[in-house]
């Protein structure tokens, strides 16, 4: 038989990558990345590691052994050589064992290019692939499919009443700290990226938080470093002073990582503040923005500081697009006089949110006809 070309190995990882839970849409630019960051021989490792799967759902090496032709100890070696890359997440399975398993959107790609804040030129080579690669086209096809929403926004602290807080304790930041065993504190890819390709934004970097497995990953690679409870409510407090939105995985329980993102760099807000992608195509909004036409003084805050510019002032009063809300209480929260509050959204509220990470992803998996 003849050899496949080299070159070919990377169409066929581009289209196993697009079979994940949250997969990657096929495209010339990411078989250009896969060259950059796989050689063919670990391209054709990474082919054997399973898809169909929830984001870092672990394989042992033993099960991964089976697709390949490697000795024991070289196999062990590339698994581990990859995942200290940041090319595979890595971890212990239930009873204890090493194992591994393919990055998923948002789980890792690309985000491990940037976690640790270095402006290298490895960095800056795959910044701009990176932006080449996540056009809207790709975004929203990456996150389209599914109707459940792998992630949500938390309304910022003082948004919202401390009734809805009572009923809805899991819509808080302080909930899903409180909840975490391990935590960790990355810089933010979407910023990192902005500046490396020579933009203008001026948020906090150091603010990208993640939980538990994801946080003992980037704490054990370098990517990211350990911080307290207390270091990370700091955290969440001073991206609330900064206007930034929380984003977070749309589930009750086992949240992974939290995101504080900015209208001008993030990927998601971003498109959303741009009106390129709808709303509810990228993200699960739970709340929605109200206003007490009597107590509001016409001052205009609301509309300079929403991320998503979703507030237009008429008339000296603030007006509200509802297809474009994302409920993120950053407008409640700057509001002088409190005309400006969040309700639950009625379409939303009431639909039952996945318990758990596990049931959240199992969920999309099935909704993708790969479950």
């Amino acid at each position: 038989m003849r050899p496949m070309p080299k070159e070919d190995v990377y169409r066929r990882l581009a289209d196993h990558l697009s079979k994940l839970g949250m997969g990657y849409p096929p495209s010339e630019t990411l078989e250009e990345i896969l060259k950059e960051c796989f050689t063919p021989e670990e391209a054709e490792l990474a082919l054997a590691l399973p898809t169909q799967v929830a984001p870092l759902q672990l394989t042992k090496a033993d099960e991964i052994a089976r697709g390949v032709d490697l000795p024991r100890e070289e196999l062990e070696r590339k698994l581990e050589d990859l995942s200290r890359r940041g090319l595979l997440f890595s971890g212990r399975t239930e009873d204890g064992l090493k194992g591994y398993a393919l990055q998923q959107v948002g789980f890792g790609f690309p985000q491990t290019f940037f976690w640790k804040g270095q402006q290298t030129p490895e960095a800056q080579r795959m910044a701009e692939l990176v932006a080449k690669y996540f056009n809207r086209h790709v975004t929203q096809e990456a996150y389209a499919p599914a109707p459940t929403k792998a992630y949500r926004y938390i309304p910022v602290g003082k948004s919202i009443e401390p009734q809805l807080q009572a009923v809805y304790p899991y819509h808080t930041m302080e909930y899903v700290i409180d909840r975490a065993e391990v935590i960790a504190v990355a810089h933010c890819p979407c910023r990192m990226v902005y500046r490396m390709r020579g933009r203008s934004c001026d948020h906090p970097l150091e603010v990208c938080i993640k939980f538990d497995d994801l946080a003992e990953y980037v704490i054990d690679k370098g990517l990211a470093r350990a911080i307290s409870k207390d270091e990370a409510l700091d955290i969440i407090v001073r991206c609330e002073e900064a206007g930034l939105v929380h984003f977070v995985d749309n589930a009750q329980g086992q949240i992974k990582h939290n995101c504080n993102c900015c209208g001008c760099a993030c990927w998601n807000v971003g498109n959303i503040r741009r009106r390129k992608i709808p709303r509810d195509v990228i993200m699960a909004t739970y709340f929605i923005r109200e206003t007490e036409q009597d107590e509001c003084t016409g001052c205009g805050l609301c509309a300079e500081v929403c991320p998503v510019d979703a507030v237009r002032m008429e008339d000296d009063l603030p007006q509200v697009d509802l297809q474009w809300c994302i409920g993120c209480g950053v407008c409640v929260a700057q509001c002088p006089t409190g005309a400006a509050r969040l309700e639950p959204r009625p379409d939303r509220i009431d639909q039952p949110m996945p318990a758990d990470f596990r049931e959240l992803h199992s969920k999309i998996l099935k909704e993708k006809g790969l479950g």
